[in-house]
């Protein structure tokens, strides 16, 4: 049988508290800048993606796919 490793994202100086509302709201954006810079091709965003994924609740990731979709999105993508 497989081995399962569950990993979440690193601690991060910037978001001390237990609240990581601004810490999954921030690795969002810094994994859209990525590719907006890289592309869609290159595997240097995925970590981005894995960690706002690990924090974010899958509800707010879709709301806020949808806002940028409609152009909508308040964050500075």
């Amino acid at each position: 049988m497989e081995e399962v490793h569950l990993q979440t994202a690193p601690a991060d100086f910037r978001f001390p508290s237990t609240n990581q509302t601004r810490h999954c709201f921030t690795r969002y954006i810094e994994f859209h800048r990525c590719l907006a810079a890289k592309g869609e091709e290159s595997g240097d965003c995925e970590k981005f993606a894995k960690y706002y994924r690990s924090l974010c609740p899958v509800e707010w990731i879709e709301k806020w796919n949808e806002q940028r979709e409609n152009g909508t999105f308040p964050g500075p993508l």
